[in-house]
């Protein structure tokens, strides 16, 4: 059986319900609310959001069992990387597929900030829990 931690299993399962209703709802805004906008590179943009989320969590939990104290210091490497590897892949494509451009990238940023949302969320609300179990042990401990 795969050994998979909690938190893994949670940011996965969240991560995968936030993918596929993102790309969805995008799906719907780019056909209806904003018809003719649609175009052929957007289900490149919640596939690449999708892997780099998995990217980012394999990586956090490696961090977590083998070097903790730098948790923080990962998380803004992985956030750096993430726009570096972005506006790469958005010049690339903007380049390449120049009559698309505009919508590829007001749809990219779009995604790019949203997830920014969503990751920061969710690695804050796991960092207050942590904080918050050393808390409840460190009273146990007192206490007896």
């Amino acid at each position: 059986m795969v050994n998979i931690t909690k938190t893994k299993r949670n940011f996965i399962g969240l991560h995968t319900l936030f993918a596929i209703i993102g790309a969805g709802l995008g799906a719907v805004i780019l056909h209806i609310a904003l018809p003719g906008h649609y175009f052929g590179g957007y289900p490149f943009i919640p596939v690449y959001f999708y892997l780099f989320g998995l990217f980012s969590i394999y990586m956090f939990d490696a961090c977590r069992l083998h070097a903790p104290q730098k948790m923080l210091l990962l998380y803004l490497a992985i956030k750096m990387v993430k726009m570096i590897l972005s506006i790469i892949l958005v010049l690339i494509y903007c380049i390449t597929v120049r009559e698309e451009a505009k919508a590829f990238l007001l749809t990219f940023i779009s995604f790019y900030l949203i997830y920014l949302i969503f990751e920061t969320w969710f690695f804050f609300s796991f960092e207050v829990n942590q904080k918050r179990k050393k808390q409840n042990k460190k009273k146990n401990e007192t206490v007896a």
